[in-house]
């Protein structure tokens, strides 16, 4: 009899339990101020403080856990002197919302009835 072909094991992928990197760079993206995070840095680092303040004065604890959380996923550097940044990986996440965001604002045109 043949031997049944083994399964391979997913690997864990932190903040996920399935071993699916999208369940969790959605995790990480759908916590309170963290695509705002991106955002606000698409343009040029921002300062800790600067970020708070383009984050509508977020809670400075809120807004330090969320940049931790980009820095350890990679999204996010502390650069001296300029503050915080989007890395390489940050640009091209940004990079994918785009359409997302052009999507965003043709619709909210339709929704509010001004087409």
């Amino acid at each position: 009899m043949a031997k049944p072909a083994s399964t391979p094991k997913k690997q864990a992928v932190r903040g996920s339990r399935s071993g699916r990197p999208i369940m969790a760079l959605l995790d990480l993206l759908g916590r309170r101020w963290t695509l705002r995070i991106v955002w606000e840095l698409r343009d040029a680092p921002l300062t800790s403080r600067a970020l708070r303040t383009a984050c509508d004065d977020a809670s400075p604890t809120i807004v330090q856990a969320r940049l931790t959380e980009l820095r350890e996923a990679g999204l996010v550097e502390l650069e001296q002197g300029d503050g915080y940044r989007l890395t390489a990986l940050g640009r091209e996440l940004e990079q994918t919302f785009l359409p997302l965001h052009r999507f965003a604002e043709r619709w909210s045109r339709h929704v509010n009835g001004s087409n």
